[in-house]
């Protein structure tokens, strides 16, 4: 991350972009058991994995291992962990297994993550491809009834509305937050809520963004709007309304929420803690605000009027294998 002269949020894109592949062909093939998804439960980014993986029903064959919701300017740490250390790699941060793929290695250490466990060295942190990877080169671990997140014929239109969301939302939030400058805030400001304008206006008579069925579109999408109103509005400064308060986009959110596989992978204690205590710079107290109410996101929603099927001809998820903690969702 850094900041243009212009006072504008320039997030660096550099990531280690190695693919797991069915054939093998970046020299890691897919295996069940080898390789060990690491996110941080606060992690938008990693939260798109954590929820494609379980969609998808990989659990048996690519490991997790959750770091905490706090890290330093070195790395996330798995003090979540016993001994504050991942069980199955045995490092107490992931900055370890960056390390081991390359000893001088200057990029950020980032979630999500995946590391080959034979070697303990990091194969990709790209996280826009490994949720396309889990959909497309992972298909003989999927579960049986597992939907197509990332349909043939839809992936042009996902794309478009993915570089969209992305700009505009998913940056865009970061954008307005570590502006620093008036004016920098002020555009990212704009441009968010243009889009989520625009966003509204799109879903208010169709039920997904892409299609009659749940797609990587609305996987990337999501995960910013679960942490619009306990972080974003205040903490990024992007004010203008709460999601609670834009009728069309706040009844999508709780939809999804209220569909296994999303709602079950939030963890708002994590991510409350995660934002208003690692990023001093916006709050120096490190004080982790008491609200929102968030019993709102269990209310009807009212979108099965618009039809569509949530898993287009597959099955629901079962229950999760690694809940949130109690008295961490809504």
């Amino acid at each position: 991350m850094g900041e243009k002269g212009s006072g504008e949020f320039d997030r660096d894109m550099r990531y280690l972009t190695t693919r797991i592949t069915a054939d093998g062909r970046d020299g890691y093939a897919v295996e069940p058991g080898r390789y060990r998804l690491i996110v941080a439960r606060a992690c938008p980014w990693a939260n798109r994995a954590i929820i494609v993986r379980r969609l998808l029903g990989l659990e048996e064959a690519l490991s997790m291992g959750i770091a905490g919701p706090t890290h330093d300017e070195r790395s996330w740490t798995f003090d979540l962990d016993p001994g504050g250390r991942d069980p199955v790699l045995g490092i107490e941060r992931l900055q370890e297994a960056f390390l081991k793929r390359d000893p001088d290695y200057p990029l950020g250490i980032t979630v999500p993550a995946i590391v080959d466990v034979p070697t303990g060295q990091v194969v990709t942190n790209d996280f826009a491809q490994i949720t396309i990877d889990m959909s497309l080169e992972w298909t003989k671990y999927q579960r049986e009834g597992a939907p197509q997140l990332y349909p043939e014929a839809l992936r042009p239109e996902i794309d478009r509305i993915n570089d969209l969301v992305f700009r505009d939302v998913n940056n865009g939030v970061y954008r307005a937050g570590f502006a620093s400058s008036q004016e920098a805030y002020e555009r990212a400001y704009t441009r968010l809520f243009d889009r989520l304008d625009w966003l509204s206006s799109h879903l208010e008579s169709r039920r997904y963004l892409v299609g009659d069925t749940i797609t990587e579109a609305d996987v990337r999408l999501f995960t910013t709007l679960a942490r619009f109103d306990p972080v974003y509005h205040g903490h990024f400064k992007c004010n203008r309304q709460k999601l609670s308060e834009m009728p069309v986009l706040w009844a999508y959110a709780r939809d999804l929420f209220q569909t296994p596989g999303f709602g079950d992978t939030i963890d708002f204690v994590d991510i409350k803690r995660h934002y208003y205590v690692v990023h001093t710079n916006l709050n120096p107290a490190q004080i982790v605000p008491a609200g929102p109410d968030l019993t709102g996101w269990l209310t009807p929603h009212g979108r099965e009027s618009l039809g569509g099927r949530p898993f287009g001809d597959g099955t629901p998820p079962p229950p999760p294998r690694e809940p949130v903690p109690a008295g961490h969702g809504a």
